[in-house]
């Protein structure tokens, strides 16, 4: 017997996700996956690509969870307070939504609305010390996909005072996975191919959280609809606290905060991050230089919203919990073409 793990929320996208890491994890056992509208149904009529994996989704409730050692809560925002809130305080958690992520209240309520269900230790294990915090936890709540994206370009530029806190701007690109699996009409094919459109401009939820991480002061951020299903896309620029700074400076930083890091990747001089080289993969690729003309600093970073975004990211965190090598389950290496 491995690692009992328990999935709530199985039939989203990135519960299907989660399934498909821990169906390859050498150490994981996949013995519960529930789900709302598709309960009753085996995995394989809700995610044809993990045919063979013999389970059926059953409803989500405390008492499907009882044998677990873990469980990861793929809940839409709002609804995995409560889940986590009915299971033994002694139980593994690990919540992909964004119930646990946020330390103020108000802004909770601000950007979500409902009763804040309280902060857990936050799951980004590249943030200086959060890996040691992970590690004695037994409720981690991952960030968010965008969060991520903007986190690890922005937090080293921050903590080593290269950039000023108070003035910095995201503007990133999401593929369509990101929204979630119900049907939304903004969301058919017809209206996404050839076409890009940006939403919730100025009042995006991921900024308090990215505020939180990074310690910025001020961020303006632009996310854009992209007509891909997967990646993210971050380009974040930042003033710097000295006109001298170069790109050679601000790579330094990147590749001193990233050194040991294998799940971060600061790429080659002059090669720029695509988010299908990420494509499946736990990885996050960086790249930067500053403009020729503002000065601004430049960081692009590249994911997979669903892998490096969302259920990688939660694995990564499980492994950490149960003192397991950190990419055990995970590809560093993304999947093309």
């Amino acid at each position: 017997m491995g690692i009992r793990i328990g999935v709530a929320g199985a039939s989203g996208y990135a519960g299907g996700e989660l399934l498909r890491l821990i169906a390859g994890h050498p150490e994981f056992e996949l013995v519960a996956a529930t789900a709302h509208s598709q309960a009753g149904k085996p995995v394989a009529a809700v995610h044809p690509h993990l045919t063979g994996l013999d389970l059926i989704l059953t409803e989500t409730t405390p008492e499907a969870f009882t044998d677990t050692d873990l469980v990861f809560l793929a809940l839409p925002h709002g609804e995995s307070g409560a889940v986590a809130a009915a299971l033994p305080a002694s139980a593994k958690v690990v919540d992909l939504g964004a119930d646990h992520r946020l330390h103020d209240a108000a802004a909770w309520t601000r950007h979500y609305g409902g009763e804040h269900a309280g902060a857990w230790t936050y799951g980004l294990p590249e943030l200086p010390g959060q890996r040691e915090l992970i590690a004695g936890s037994s409720r981690v709540a991952a960030t968010g996909c965008y969060a991520v994206a903007t986190t690890l370009a922005l937090a080293p530029l921050l903590h080593s005072g290269l950039a000023e806190a108070d003035d910095v701007v995201v503007v990133a690109a999401s593929g369509t996975s990101g929204a979630g699996k119900s049907a939304k009409p903004h969301l058919l094919g017809s209206e996404v191919m050839g076409d890009l459109s940006p939403y919730k401009v100025g009042a995006h939820q991921h900024v308090p959280e990215i505020k939180q991480a990074t310690g910025a002061t001020s961020l303006s951020f632009t996310p854009v609809l992209a007509p891909m299903p997967r990646g993210i896309l971050a380009t974040v620029t930042a003033k710097p606290t000295n006109c001298d700074i170069t790109a050679g400076v601000v790579r330094a930083v990147l590749a001193d905060a990233y050194a040991d890091e294998p799940l971060v990747h600061l790429l080659p001089e002059g090669a720029w991050p695509h988010t299908a080289a990420t494509l499946g993969s736990a990885s996050a690729h960086l790249q930067a230089t500053v403009d020729v003309d503002s000065g601004r600093i430049i960081v692009v970073s590249a994911i997979d919203n669903l892998g490096r975004g969302a259920a990688a990211q939660a694995v990564q965190c499980a492994n950490i919990m149960f003192e397991l090598p950190e990419t055990s389950g995970l590809s560093v290496f993304g999947v093309a073409p």
